[in-house]
């Protein structure tokens, strides 16, 4: 008999392979498939698995099995081909690709550790998540993803699909997946192993709820960081940056974050100020406090020679090594004269000795001072892909583990703020993994052109953020490359963005404005990039957005409390609350903002309307006009440059927002809930 019901699964082996089947949460099951022993403990976003009640496993005479977990079933043949099916309708929900003829088998395991997982392709599939990808789509169908981590590019290898399950990817080696006609295949570059986690709902909230109960729920968002937050290329001095903050007071605008950006430091490495330029970091942040606004600072884990970590990381083994000898080294601009671009090492982040290193530093440099946020730059981390593929970490080579990167450096900062009592750790990424949400981080799209197209693309990106798990995201407002604040063009885009930044998870402006400096280096700065500096008309209209902000601050709240509880994102696409609406999941260009506000972005220059689909199931109130339309329809809804469309669902208390009243996080949700799972609907 192939199989055996062992006490935690089902295992099969055979002379090519060992499988195991295994129930891992509720409606959810993990797969595991090794040419040898299957590892009881290796690297991934999986660490112990939530009880799974009731769950049943069967084996008969004829050489088959079947595992039934909650909403989810497996059957498995005798030959070691999957079908996973919603338990109780029977429908198949995905099965391992039936094989052609000499082909090996839906998983594949090559010599050189290379593995491959094969299964069927649905024709009617739409399948999203897979983290931040640029390529400008929601519905994924048909992409070749790569699962390797870049500027601009977070791999998280989550997908959800329409058909009703979410399968999480659990290998951090580098890889792809194809979402073809006739195939889904994941491959993963080393490893030697088959590793994947799948779950079933009857809702997209189901689906999430399920997939963050076993990689983590995010922490509850701290009540700082829902508000604006103020960035530009570089600050340069302490000077410069609480003049800013001042200035914001003065003006009455509301702020709730300020940013230290890179080259605030002597060496990369030192991880503290430059003492001739920031000389009172303690009274800065207790300035800034006192104006309600919090420091966030920019780290990078970048170390260059004759920092004050580098021969300690280097002599402890806890920098990352290159595979042809010694630290793996990529040039970075120095404040050294004799050597403006310097050869510079990168901390491993995969090694617990290295991530307490570095927190000890963050500790003694930064949270003494009062500063509690961390921006986490270039946490891919950032080198060129040839040199990225001879990285050896802790973990093991880039090829097999690379991807552990971005979450364990998150990692860092977040079991260093909890073990001195912060339970609520947030920090700004550039790069993220399955799993990140539950060390707080706050991706964002990296760095990104300045254009009409940017923006488009940053709408579908968010929301496949939204559906890999991950609740708090943004963007550089106005992008990050140029943009000229006196020219009247991309004064429109910068109008346009910061309209969509007030109802993102996180808003935050930020960008690299004219005059540009021509090169990288320690001295850059950037143009100014403050609510002022584009003009009277702009400065009333963002003015106006940043007020309405503050006003949507207890919704938002109320919305983290529920990620917090269900994983469900405040920012989503239509379908995830209203997916019996069909027509939903093709409007990939609005979202939701929790339940009840419905965010159309205008993404076009010069477009003063656009078309907007209401889903059915509910109502809708034009917070501009107080018009009410029915769920089901769309309209060609006006877009003065003063304003995008918005429409709140009708009766939400969140709707007095506009019309002068207060809402506060106990009725912020609006009440509307699905009481199927508890979550928004």
């Amino acid at each position: 008999m192939p199989y055996s019901i062992r006490a935690d699964g089902l295992e099969r082996h055979s002379a090519e392979e060992t499988l195991r089947i295994e129930p891992w949460g509720p409606h959810a099951v993990r797969i595991r498939g090794s040419s040898g022993t299957v590892a009881s403990a290796a690297p991934g976003a999986l660490d112990n698995p939530p009880p799974s009640p009731g769950a049943e496993m069967s084996v008969t005479d004829d050489g088959t099995a079947r595992l039934l977990n909650g909403r989810l079933a497996v059957e498995a043949a005798a030959d070691g081909r999957l079908t996973f099916l919603h338990a109780a309708s029977g429908r198949e929900l995905l099965a391992d690709k039936t094989p052609y003829t000499h082909h090996p088998g839906p998983r594949v395991h090559a010599a050189d550790g290379r593995t491959e997982q094969h299964f069927e392709a649905y024709a009617d599939e739409r399948l999203h998540g897979l983290g931040q990808h640029l390529h400008g789509l929601l519905d994924q169908k048909g992409c070749v993803i790569d699962l390797v981590q870049s500027n601009t590019v977070a791999a998280v290898p989550f997908v959800h699909s329409s058909r009703g399950y979410g399968l999480l990817w659990n290998n951090p080696a580098t890889g792809r997946v194809e979402l073809g006609a006739d195939t889904t295949r994941w491959v993963a570059d080393a490893g030697g192993r088959v590793d994947y986690w799948i779950t079933c709902g009857d809702t997209p909230a189901q689906i999430l709820d399920s997939y963050t109960l076993a990689t983590g729920r995010p922490p509850l968002l701290p009540e700082w960081a829902s508000g604006f937050w103020q960035s530009k290329l570089r600050y340069r001095t302490q000077d410069e940056l609480l003049a800013v903050a001042r200035q914001y007071k003065e003006r009455g605008l509301p702020l709730s974050v300020i940013v230290c950006d890179f080259f605030h430091w002597p060496r990369m490495g030192d991880w503290r100020f430059e003492a001739s330029e920031w000389p009172d970091p303690a009274a800065m942040v207790s300035e800034l406090a006192g104006l309600g606004v919090t420091l966030a600072v920019s780290v990078w884990p970048t170390v260059e020679p004759g920092s004050d970590s580098f021969d300690e990381l280097n002599a402890a083994g806890c920098l990352v090594q290159d595979s042809g000898g010694g630290p793996l080294t990529y040039p970075w601009p120095s404040r050294s004269a004799e050597e403006p671009m310097r050869a510079m090492a990168y901390y491993d982040a995969t090694d617990p000795r290295a991530r307490a290193a570095l927190w000890r530093r963050l500790d003694d440099n930064y949270r003494s001072a009062g500063v509690g946020c961390f921006w986490l730059d270039a946490c891919e981390p950032d080198l060129s892909r040839d040199v990225a593929d001879r990285a050896v970490y802790a973990a093991g080579p880039a090829a097999e583990a690379a991807n552990l990167y971005p979450l364990l450096h998150t990692r860092t900062v977040a079991d260093g703020l909890r073990a001195a009592g912060d339970d609520r750790p947030l920090s700004l990424v550039r790069s993220a993994w399955a799993g990140s949400q539950k060390y707080g981080a706050a991706l964002w799209s990296g760095d990104i052109p300045t254009t009409f197209d940017s923006l488009a693309r940053q709408i579908r990106a968010g929301l496949n953020v939204a559906m890999s798990g991950i609740c708090w995201w943004n963007t550089d407002i106005g992008g990050f490359f140029g943009g000229d604040p006196d020219d009247p063009a991309y004064r429109e885009l910068l109008i346009r963005w910061f309209q969509y930044g007030t109802f993102s998870p996180v808003m935050r402006l930020h960008g690299d404005r004219v005059p540009n400096y021509p090169r990288f280096a320690t001295d850059m700065t950037g143009g100014p990039n403050e609510v002022w500096s584009y003009g009277e008309q702009a400065y009333g209209i963002l003015r106006d957005h940043l007020l309405l902000r503050e006003r949507l601050r207890p919704y938002l709240t109320a919305l983290s409390e529920d990620a917090h509880r269900t994983g469900a994102p405040p920012m989503r696409p239509l379908f995830f609350g209203f997916p019996e609406d069909e027509r939903s999941w093709d409007v990939d260009d609005q979202f939701l903002l929790g339940p009840d506000v419905l965010v159309a972005p205008v993404y076009q220059a010069g477009a003063r309307t656009r078309q907007v689909y209401l889903p059915s199931g509910a109502r809708w109130r034009d917070s501009a006009t107080g018009h009410v339309s029915a769920g089901g329809t769309a309209l060609q809804a006006d877009a003065p440059l003063e304003r995008i469309p918005v429409f709140v669902r009708e009766g939400a208390p969140v709707g007095r927002v506009w019309t002068g009243g207060e809402t506060g996080p106990a009725d912020g949700l609006g009440g509307h809930r699905d009481e199927r799972n508890g979550s928004p609907s």
